[in-house]
């Protein structure tokens, strides 16, 4: 696997910490000594007096060699203050990682250094390791040792792997229901989980009204999330679910965000609540400071500020680059909606939802792969979906139908690339869907470039049903193979005969302990990415 896409000079480098230490007061060395890099003269044998590893561990981004790995000490995860009831000095933290379950084999060991700066996170980046392997790793603080992680590298870039297990999701709002799915993905024994956005929620949750798990809440639950404390308590809240913390610790995970981690619907540095640029950015900053700190991140995806750059390629050998996008930080806001010609703005040619230097980037990944299968972990979805008829249109502009030059861009980029098979793994919509991408979607003739995969959500819009109101709008739409409004995710098998696509509903999430079905199966043959077939329920 490579990791493109992400480097930097260190001047630059440099200067981004100097601006992330303006905007939050987060230093370079509260990074390093998160990552292993710069140890400190903290006492490994101080102990805390409960467990701190509450909120579980985790494994990402792999690489042929190493893997980046996660935790974060809270032994009161629900503190109030946002701290997990952590004191405000540095610990430091051991890991070990090892052939073997019982690790009686351990081939690696080394020490990060939690600090109060970065929510005592910690994010060691494990090198020397063999390419396409399972290993599992652990943590310790004095006397307490975390969970076992399962974990997998990548394999060397020159192989081509029979077979690679994957799974995608999104779409997790604590309090609408229960994270079953999450379950049946750890039975799944997957080499790595994708996630493509909307991680926690920052709506006030309130008992009686969106809280539909029978937990009582404190008063610290009910207001909109805005500050750095308030959204490292969201996540703190969010990954207490045992079933969440089980898939972190079965598998990598490659995350990306979407808008929810931040604000419903911004766009760039504008909040839709109508608050200054000023102070969104500020509040921008916090979320994404807060990101960085509970998920598995390398230290290149560490913020700057109310910035940080989370597109990249994670390739599996030369089966597979998958190309993570970021379609909210950088996208173009919209004009006041009662403005006039507000509706042809989604055609003008300067809108992108990619920003200019990331099409830049992802044109030239597309023509730089050598691997059989070109994939994007997108947020939102891609091909056009007109909610109106034939006399009445009717776009959504949060979606790439919001910038069709941006969408035409890329089309035309994947044309002149010419990659053997091309597909969008796509969430965001608390549907299950599959969709052809047409090079014009105007003209039925028009030629299919790839097939875009949406999952479902993992518990957004609590229960959901088979089908419901909006499924004949959306079917009308000749391209929209598949319609289902269901929870769950997506199962992926890609081998040399192409990417199988399973579809994974459970029938509510308001309860504990839902079962789970294949809805169906999508295969996308190798060499013909513009054709999916169906398979009966499984």
């Amino acid at each position: 696997m490579s990791y493109r896409g992400t480097a930097s000079s260190p001047l630059a480098e440099s200067a981004s910490r100097r601006t992330f230490l303006q905007l939050t007061g987060v230093s370079s060395a509260a990074f390093l000594l998160g990552i292993g890099a710069c140890p400190a003269p903290v006492s490994a044998a101080e102990s805390l007096p409960a467990d701190p590893f509450t909120l579980g561990v985790a494994s990402g981004d792999p690489l042929p060699d190493g893997v980046v790995l996660w935790t974060r000490l809270a032994p009161t995860p629900l503190d109030p203050e946002g701290r997990g009831g952590m004191p405000e000095r540095d610990f430091a933290v051991s890991y070990e990682v090892a052939t073997d379950e019982r690790f009686s084999t351990i081939v690696r060991r080394g020490t990060a250094v939690a600090t109060p700066e970065l929510g005592h996170s910690v994010h060691p980046e494990v090198k020397g390791l063999e390419p396409g392997r399972v290993y599992h790793y652990r943590f310790r603080v004095g006397k307490h040792v975390s969970r076992a992680g399962r974990t997998r590298t990548a394999p060397a870039a020159a192989i081509a792997p029979q077979k690679l297990a994957f799974a995608s999701a999104s779409c997790q709002a604590w309090y609408e229901g229960y994270y079953t799915a999450y379950r049946h993905m750890v039975a799944d024994e997957l080499d790595a989980i994708f996630f493509l956005g909307d991680y926690v929620y920052e709506y006030a949750i309130r008992a009686g009204a969106n809280l539909k798990r029978p937990v009582a809440l404190g008063s610290e639950h009910a207001v909109k999330v805005r500050t750095l404390a308030q959204y490292r308590l969201r996540y703190s809240l969010t990954k207490t679910d045992p079933d969440l913390q089980a898939a972190h610790a079965a598998a990598a995970w490659i995350v990306t965000w979407d808008d929810h981690e931040v604000e419903n619907n911004y766009a760039g540095g504008v909040s839709q609540y109508k608050i200054t640029e000023k102070e969104f950015l500020t509040q921008r900053a916090a979320a994404y400071q807060a990101f960085y700190e509970n998920l598995p991140l390398r230290s290149v995806n560490t913020p700057n500020g109310p910035s940080a750059r989370l597109y990249r390629t994670v390739s599996f050998g030369r089966l597979a680059d998958i190309h993570a996008l970021d379609t909210r930080q950088y996208r173009n806001t919209y004009p006041d909606t009662n403005a006039s010609g507000v509706a042809q703005e989604r055609h003008n040619p300067d809108r992108s939802i990619l920003g200019a230097a990331q099409e830049q980037w992802l044109t030239e990944a597309l023509h730089s792969s050598r691997a059989n299968w070109n994939i994007l972990a997108n947020q939102v979805l891609m091909a056009q979906l007109d909610m109106g008829g034939a006399d009445d249109h009717l776009y959504f502009y949060d979606r790439w139908d919001g910038f069709t030059a941006s969408r035409d861009r890329l089309v035309a980029a994947v044309l002149d690339a010419q990659p053997p098979n091309f597909a969008v793994l796509t969430g965001d919509l608390h549907r299950s869907t599959v969709a052809e991408l047409r090079t014009d979607y105007d003209d039925p003739d028009a030629s299919v470039i790839g097939v875009e995969l949406a999952c479902t959500s993992i518990s957004s819009g609590t229960d959901g049903a088979a089908t419901d109101t909006l499924a004949a709008n959306w079917l009308s739409n000749e391209h929209i193979r598949l319609y289902n409004a269901q929870r769950g995710y997506l199962r992926f098998d890609l081998d040399k005969e192409g990417l199988h696509a399973d579809y994974r509903v459970l029938p509510y999430v308001s309860k504990e302990n839902a079962p789970v079905s294949t809805l169906t199966r999508f295969t996308v043959p190798h060499g013909e990415p513009g054709v999916a077939q169906q398979s009966p329920l499984l």
